[in-house]
């Protein structure tokens, strides 16, 4: 993913620059990641019996009290890794940002699964500069994972390099998608029922769980084959577009233009089965 603008187009030492000055940060991030982790960690209960008979005031509260004792151990560490950098503060935000560099972070990323006592969560740190990602790192504390990627020099696990899937047969596909944010409109909601009726039909399997973040990790491990949403929420986007995209995986809208932060939707996949992909998902209306 390029780091500079299109009107500003970077030179080869440039790029080289941003790279180098990126993956020094990587350590610190990861850092600051791994102790927010860890403070969600203590708090993570498998039994979920504070939430087992919770209205959905009680559940909301749960998971705002996990944010909240995670941010203090994460904001103040990445904000000082990157002087000048901004701070996303609505981790269910979406659309563009203003130029600049700027932390999205999703503090508990899944975090409605660690209220519940399942294990699909993570803690999720990426640098977006001028709108593009260009670091991230996932944490998965009950498993001591990292997935990291720095623009222009690759995606990794542990350290080990990452690659999409090979397949290029979406009948034999492994795909998902998911819903965003509580509360998103009937629209979205029917455009994600019909969306799955057609690749239930087109595709083998499709997964329908949340978080973003934690299906994207599979597409770009080569675990799973491709990925949709209808939404723009920033927080469980960046850190997957940047790690299928070094991994070498096509990240698009769904109708196969270049996603960017101000797109409606995104489409992320191994290139043999973008394009049966896109012909699938684009008709949904």
């Amino acid at each position: 993913m390029p780091s500079t603008p299109a009107s500003a187009p970077a030179s080869v030492s440039d790029l080289d620059l941003d790279l180098d000055l990126d993956e020094g940060l990587l350590d610190q991030v990861t850092a600051a990641v791994h102790a927010a982790g860890d403070r969600l960690r203590e708090r993570y209960e498998p039994r979920a019996d504070a939430v087992r008979a919770a209205t959905a005031d009680e559940v909301v509260a749960a998971i705002h009290a996990n944010d909240d004792a995670v941010l203090d151990v994460l904001k103040a560490p990445l904000l000082a890794a990157r002087p000048g950098a901004r701070w996303a503060e609505d981790e269910l935000a979406g659309g563009a940002l203003p130029p600049g560099e700027w932390w999205v972070v999703d503090p508990a990323e899944g975090n409605i699964n660690h209220v519940h006592g399942m294990p699909d969560w993570a803690v999720t740190a990426t640098l977006v500069r001028d709108n593009q990602p260009v670091l991230t790192v996932v944490h998965a504390p009950l498993t001591g994972d990292d997935y990291t990627a720095v623009a222009g020099g690759g995606a990794r696990l542990n350290g080990v390099p990452l690659h999409v899937s090979a397949k290029t047969d979406l009948g034999a596909a492994l795909t998902g998608t998911g819903q965003a944010r509580p509360g998103e409109d009937e629209r979205t909601f029917r455009r994600i029922g019909s969306s799955v009726a057609r690749m239930l039909t087109a595709g083998l399997v499709v997964r329908v769980s949340v978080p973003a973040t934690l299906q994207l990790i599979h597409v770009a491990a080569g675990r799973t084959d491709a990925f949709w949403q209808f939404s723009d929420v920033r927080s469980g986007l960046v850190a997957g577009a940047l790690l299928v995209a070094e991994a070498g995986g096509a990240v698009t809208d769904v109708h196969g233009a270049p996603w960017t932060l101000a797109s409606p939707d995104f489409l992320a996949a191994a290139p043999g089965v973008h394009a049966a992909a896109v012909d699938v998902l684009s008709e949904v209306s």
